[in-house]
C-alpha cells in the first residue's frame, strides 16, 4: 500500500518508516521533511496514484499539518475513501482531537510515538473496510 510519512523530525521519520517496514505495512513508503513538497506531490499524483494512507506530523515549519489539511479541502471529493489520513502528534491537547474531527480525510490521531499495535490496528481496519494492501 502507498504510504507517505510527513515529518519534520529525522529521527521520527526513520524511527516510524523502520516500524512500518517491521510490520510489514507498506512496501512503498515515500518520506518528506516538507508538508508543501508531500502537498505538491499528493496533488499532482492524486488522480491516479494517491497514496492510501498519509501519515501527518501537526507541527512543522513553513506549512504544519493543519495547513496541509485545509490545502487539501479543494480535493476532498477525490480523495475521500482512497486516501487516509492519520495525523501524528506529541501533544495530548484534546483540541487537536476534537479539530481533527473536522476534517473528513483524517481517519484519526496518533499520539508519538506510534507503536506496532496501532499499524497493525490501521492495517486491519483498512483491510476490514476492502482497501488493498
Amino acid at each position: 500500500m502507498k504510504t507517505y510519512l510527513i515529518d519534520d523530525d529525522d529521527l521520527g521519520i526513520y524511527l516510524t518508516e523502520q516500524l512500518l517496514r517491521a510490520e510489514g505495512f507498506s512496501n512503498s513508503i515515500s518520506t518528506f521533511q516538507s508538508a508543501r513538497q508531500a502537498l505538491d506531490t499528493l496533488v499532482r499524483d492524486k488522480a491516479q496514484d494517491a497514496p492510501q494512507v498519509v501519515f501527518l506530523d501537526l507541527n512543522m515549519p513553513v506549512m504544519n499539518g493543519w495547513q496541509f489539511l485545509d490545502a487539501l479541502a479543494p480535493y476532498k471529493d477525490e480523495l475521500l475513501g482512497r486516501c487516509h489520513i492519520y495525523i501524528l502528534t506529541s501533544s495530548l491537547a484534546l483540541a487537536d482531537l476534537e479539530k481533527s474531527r473536522e476534517y473528513d480525510l483524517v481517519a484519526g490521531l496518533i499520539h508519538k510515538p506510534i507503536d506496532s499495535e496501532e499499524i497493525r490496528a490501521i492495517h486491519s481496519r483498512l483491510e476490514a473496510d476492502g482497501k488493498p494492501t
